[in-house]
C-alpha cells in the first residue's frame, strides 16, 4: 500500500499549470510566509523563481494535458517534484470559490501535510510508445465512425448488406458493385464517394500504425513483457504492447489492486449494516480497461490450444506458458460458472476482465529464467 513520504523540505510549492500561465504559491515552513507569483510556462522562469525561495524546496502540480516535461526538468535540476492525481485531492465541501491562485495554495498545503497522491510518471521512451498506442486507439474510433456514416447512408435508402460479416473483401465488392449503383441522385453518389474514401484512408492509416506497433513490440524494452502477456487468450501483440505501455510499472500493484486501478471493481455505498454495490467505478486508465474488457470475451469459447496461441507460447519462457495455460483454464471455467448462474453476459465479462487483469499482473511481474 502506498504511503505518503515524510515532508522534509523547508518550502512547499504548489503550481497550477496551464498552457499559457502558471500560478505559483510557496509556503515557508519556518517563517510561515506565503509567497505567490504569476509565471509563464517557461521551465527556466519557474526554476529561477524556485531558486529565490528558502531551500530545500519541494514542488507539486496536478497531472493534466501539459504532460510531464516540467517534472523531468525540475527533477534533473535536483528539485523534488510530485505530479499529483487530481481525483485524489481533498477539497473542503463548503469551498465554492475556485481560482488558480487558491488551487496553488491548496496544493502547497497538501504537499506539506503529505496528503497528495502522486501519479506514476512514465519514462520518455514509455511515453513515446504510449502516444503511438493512443494514436492507434484514436484511429480505431475514427474508422468506426467512418464506417457508420457509410452504412447509415445506405440504410437511409433501404440498401442493406446481408451476405455475411461486414467490412470484409466480399463486403467491399458489394459496396462498389451493388450498393453504389442503387443510389440514384448525383449528390448521393458524391456523398458515397466521400464516405468510402474516408473509410479507405482511415483503414490504411490504421494498418500503418499496426505495423509500427508490431515492429516496436518485436524489438524494444517491452518485448519480453509482451511475449509473456501473449500466453493469455485475447492478448496478442497489439493488446499486449498497449497494456505494457499504459500500465508501465506493474510492480506498484498486486493481483487484487490492479483491478481497482483500472476501474473494474464495483462501486459501493455502504453504511451501518447495509451494503450496496453498483456499477464498476470506471476510474483509472480507460484505455487499458477497454482492452481487457475486449480480451475477456475470448475466454467465453471452449478453451483449445490452437496454432495462433502455440506460436505466441513459443516466444515466451516455460514458466509464463504454464501460468498462461492455468489462467486460460481458470477464466473459461469462470465463464462456465457465470453462464450456469444465468448471469448477464456483459456483466459476466466485466468480472472476467477484472480477473484477467490479475493474471496479466502475475505474468508481468514473473521473473524470466
Amino acid at each position: 500500500m502506498w504511503e505518503a513520504p515524510v515532508f522534509t523540505e523547508r518550502t512547499s510549492v504548489g503550481l497550477d499549470v496551464h498552457a499559457r500561465s502558471v500560478a505559483a504559491a510557496a509556503i515557508d515552513g519556518v517563517s510561515g510566509e506565503l509567497l505567490q507569483a504569476r509565471l509563464t510556462p517557461s521551465f527556466e522562469e519557474i526554476r529561477s523563481w524556485l531558486g529565490k525561495l528558502e531551500g530545500p524546496v519541494a514542488v507539486a502540480y496536478e497531472a493534466g494535458p501539459t504532460g510531464f516535461g516540467l517534472y523531468r526538468d525540475l527533477t534533473s535540476a535536483g528539485i523534488r517534484c510530485e505530479v499529483v492525481a487530481p481525483s485524489k485531492l481533498q477539497r473542503p465541501a463548503g469551498d465554492r470559490v475556485k481560482t488558480d491562485a487558491k488551487d496553488a495554495i491548496h496544493l502547497a498545503r497538501l504537499l506539506r501535510l503529505g496528503e497528495t497522491t502522486p501519479v506514476a510518471v512514465p519514462t520518455e521512451s514509455t511515453e513515446a510508445a504510449r502516444d503511438l498506442v493512443r494514436a492507434r486507439e484514436d484511429c480505431r474510433g475514427d474508422l468506426m465512425r467512418a464506417r457508420h456514416r457509410l452504412s447509415k447512408l445506405l440504410l437511409r435508402h433501404g440498401i442493406v448488406y446481408s451476405g455475411g460479416r461486414a467490412w470484409t473483401g466480399v463486403h467491399d465488392v458489394w459496396l462498389r458493385k451493388v450498393a453504389l449503383p442503387q443510389l440514384g441522385a448525383h449528390a448521393q453518389v458524391l456523398t458515397f464517394d466521400a464516405y468510402y474514401e474516408n473509410v479507405l484512408a482511415t483503414t490504411a492509416r490504421r494498418d500503418r500504425l499496426d505495423a509500427a506497433i508490431a515492429e516496436m513490440a518485436a524489438d524494444s524494452e517491452f518485448t519480453a513483457l509482451v511475449h509473456r502477456l501473449g500466453c493469455l487468450r485475447g492478448i496478442a501483440t497489439l493488446t499486449g504492447f498497449a497494456l505494457a505501455v499504459e500500465i508501465g510499472d506493474w510492480h506498484r500493484f498486486t493481483g487484487s489492486s490492479i483491478g481497482a486501478f483500472l476501474g473494474l471493481v464495483p462501486s459501493e455505498s455502504s453504511s451501518g449494516a447495509s451494503r450496496s454495490q453498483g456499477a464498476i467505478t470506471k476510474t483509472g486508465n480507460g484505455h487499458a480497461r477497454r482492452l481487457l474488457v475486449e480480451a475477456a470475451w475470448h475466454h467465453q469459447r471452449r478453451y483449445t490450444i490452437g496454432k495462433t496461441l502455440r506460436d505466441r507460447w513459443d516466444l515466451a519462457p516455460a514458466a509464463a506458458r504454464a501460468r498462461g495455460d492455468l489462467g486460460n483454464r481458470r477464466l473459461h471455467a469462470r465463464w462456465v460458472t457465470f453462464t450456469q448462474r444465468n448471469k448477464k453476459p456483459s456483466i459476466a465479462n466485466v468480472g472476467i476482465a477484472r480477473e484477467l487483469a490479475g493474471w496479466c499482473w502475475s505474468l508481468a511481474v514473473l521473473e524470466e529464467d
